[in-house]
């Protein structure tokens, strides 16, 4: 129901647990109950229209907000999707407005909280331009995980890619596999080194390859399926 569009996630068990939904004409009021396309499936008396499952990795620009909607105007993520994407799409997780890189935008939401769940490491690796020279022992807490007041950092692979000293910066990359607001922002400053520009470039195993900033493809099946599998 929630990827057909009728309504969230929370409000549709309250239309299954009042007693709005039939499934092959039958009321149905118990969750979890599995139905396929050949399923007749109806909200009160209105047949539930599924789409078809869409998967797609974007090339996220910076000033993008990653959602669907934004309430100050700004120019949101499916603003930048063509008319070959006519389903009801949306980021799983989230890029910082000023952040660029890899997003995927989904309409299958059982897909969405997997990739989503804590419990399933998926590997994000970013790009960071900070400002100051990033020293040894600033490494290792960064490897050995950061303490904050709601969370502590699981153990991140960090790499110093260049140094400029002239400049007084440094490029890092950086790898983790939580997906808390503003993570590798906080984790830098928490070192004491302020992220000038940031851009996640690889999501476990997918990559930016063949994209240019603001354009986008559909994962392939393959891709799909190891997601699922990489996530059991």
């Amino acid at each position: 129901m929630a990827d057909a569009g009728v309504a969230s996630r929370r409000k549709s068990e309250e239309l299954i647990a009042k007693g709005h939904v039939k499934v092959n004409n039958k009321v149905v009021t118990e969750m979890g109950i599995k139905v396929d396309h050949s399923d007749k499936v109806e909200v009160d008396g209105m047949p539930l229209e599924t789409e078809k499952k869409r998967y797609i990795l974007m090339y996220k620009p910076r000033g993008v907000i990653s959602a669907v909607k934004d309430d100050k105007g700004r120019k949101v993520v499916t603003d930048l999707l063509e008319e070959d994407v006519q389903e009801r799409v949306y980021p799983i997780g989230r890029l910082d407005y000023d952040t660029s890189g890899l997003l995927l935008l989904t309409n299958d939401g059982e897909f969405a909280n997997h990739l989503m769940h804590p419990r399933y490491h998926v590997d994000k690796t970013y790009v960071a331009k900070i400002e100051g020279i990033l020293e040894t022992e600033e490494i290792k807490k960064l490897e050995s995980g950061i303490k904050f007041k709601d969370y502590t950092t699981s153990r991140a692979k960090v790499r110093v890619m260049s140094k400029d000293k002239k400049k007084n910066s440094s490029i890092v990359r950086i790898t983790i596999h939580e997906g808390h607001n503003h993570q590798v922002k906080n984790m830098f400053d928490a070192v004491g080194h302020k992220v000038e520009k940031l851009a996640r470039e690889n999501y476990g195993f997918l990559t930016l390859d063949g994209l240019v900033s603001g354009k986008y493809r559909d994962l392939t099946r393959q891709e799909v399926a190891q997601l699922k599998q990489d996530n059991r």
